[in-house]
């Protein structure tokens, strides 16, 4: 029979930094999710910014009725990345359900849980990508069906952009749609972006297209905004991290435009 260890409590507590990193970003995306997650380990995550995450129930078919029965789990989605501590920037990473749900209703739901944090989402971190690009006019692919597309349509053109082309694959399960090789959408790229567009936007949070921007821009000879990636964007520049990643796209070396400065770090 062994001697029982005579266990000691130090007689001081150690000191504690602020906080574990110095900045944190959290991540809402959808049960399905295979993509956003690598995508930010990539793009955001790093020994500076923390990146957290919650899941929320979400089933397929990809349609606008679906997509809006998650608006009522965003709330507790939020509460769940760490609890009682504030975050830099909080992301809902689904483009076509920020489209049909609205980002006022988006950030309303998570600043209920989660107060005075900048939300982002991926349409909105996309118009503030593309217009720090100085697009106008824009082709948009999407991964959808057509049902599922014409808000996206309706959400860019309202936000003063006009559409010079607009194409959709047809798929309804997002689990297929991060199936889609990014070496497909490179080609898919120089297939459907329209000669007058100053600009591509691909959306969908489930495509691995921020693997594919360099190589969709090499192809278009023009810039290409997805939704991951704006998304990354958008969140590092929040955390004030404004240094170039030219390999994830022109997008990545600029910064977030002056009307959304006054945003970084009011959880800071």
């Amino acid at each position: 029979m062994t001697a029982p260890v005579d266990i000691r409590l130090h007689s001081t507590r150690p000191a504690l930094d602020a906080r574990p990193l110095e900045k944190r970003v959290g991540l809402i995306i959808l049960a399905t999710d295979h993509t956003t997650e690598p995508d930010f380990r990539r793009m955001v995550a790093s020994n500076r910014i923390g990146v957290y995450v919650a899941r929320i129930p979400y089933a397929n078919p990809t349609t606008p009725e679906n997509l809006r029965k998650m608006q009522p789990s965003l709330t507790a989605g939020a509460a769940l990345i760490l609890p009682d501590e504030p975050l830099d920037a909080i992301c809902y990473s689904c483009t076509s359900a920020s489209v049909v749900i609205g980002d006022a209703e988006i950030e309303a739901a998570v600043q209920a849980a989660k107060p005075g944090v900048p939300v982002v989402t991926p349409p909105m971190a996309g118009v503030r990508g593309l217009k720090a690009l100085g697009a106008r006019t824009i082709s948009i692919l999407t991964p959808y069906t057509v049902e599922t597309s014409r808000p996206m349509a309706v959400y860019f053109a309202a936000h003063g952009f006009e559409i010079a082309s607009f194409t959709c694959l047809g798929f309804d399960d997002d689990c297929e749609m991060a199936r889609i090789a990014p070496a497909t959408l490179v080609d898919l790229a120089a297939k459907t972006t329209d000669a007058q567009a100053d600009a591509l936007f691909v959306s969908c949070t489930a495509l691995r297209a921020a693997l594919a921007v360099v190589g969709m821009e090499e192809a278009i000879g023009r810039p290409v905004v997805t939704s991951n990636q704006a998304t990354a964007w958008n969140c590092l520049r929040l955390c004030g991290d404004d240094e170039p990643r030219a390999e994830f796209g022109r997008l990545m070396t600029l910064p977030l435009p002056k009307g959304e400065m006054s945003k970084r770090g009011s959880q800071a």
